[in-house]
């Protein structure tokens, strides 16, 4: 199923793979994320290793309240998993449908076709990503690289 306004769906979409990432820390970012978004869309990519320390409820609510914010952006979500397959089956479970685990995992195979059952997508690698959190809105051209990065 491919992306749609306000309900998203990563497994075999590639648009998701060709729509510019950004890192995003927070819902502000996210929505300033989802602003800014051209006709390629959006990636909003978590934190490496969030899935472990936030949690994928969080980066859930996250993205909803951004995408509640701004209905009709185009976007995908990831959540990183760095290496942990109890994090990425929990975030499948949760309704993540975009993951990053790393490959090299033992469980990467099982995960993936946990993925795939589910309707979720498995990404072995981060896209690059412009992060957010090394952008200050406060300081001349804030988020003019932003902009530039989504353009």
């Amino acid at each position: 199923m491919g992306a749609r306004t306000g309900q998203r769906q990563a497994q075999g979409d590639r648009a998701a793979e060709a729509a510019p990432a950004v890192t995003v820390h927070d819902a502000a970012q996210a929505e300033a994320a989802l602003a800014a978004a051209g006709p390629r869309g959006v990636l909003l990519l978590s934190a490496p290793g969030a899935a472990g320390s936030l949690g994928a409820a969080w980066f859930l609510a996250m993205v909803a309240r951004a995408a509640q914010a701004r209905p009709q952006a185009r976007y995908w979500a990831a959540l990183d998993c760095a290496d942990a397959p109890g994090h990425a089956l929990a975030a499948i479970r949760a309704g993540a449908r975009l993951l990053i685990l790393d490959p090299a995992c033992p469980a990467f195979p099982a995960v993936a076709a946990a993925a795939a059952e589910a309707g979720a997508a498995i990404w072995g690698a981060r896209p690059p990503a412009l992060d957010l959190r090394r952008l200050d809105p406060r300081r001349p051209g804030g988020w003019a690289k932003l902009a530039a990065w989504l353009g």
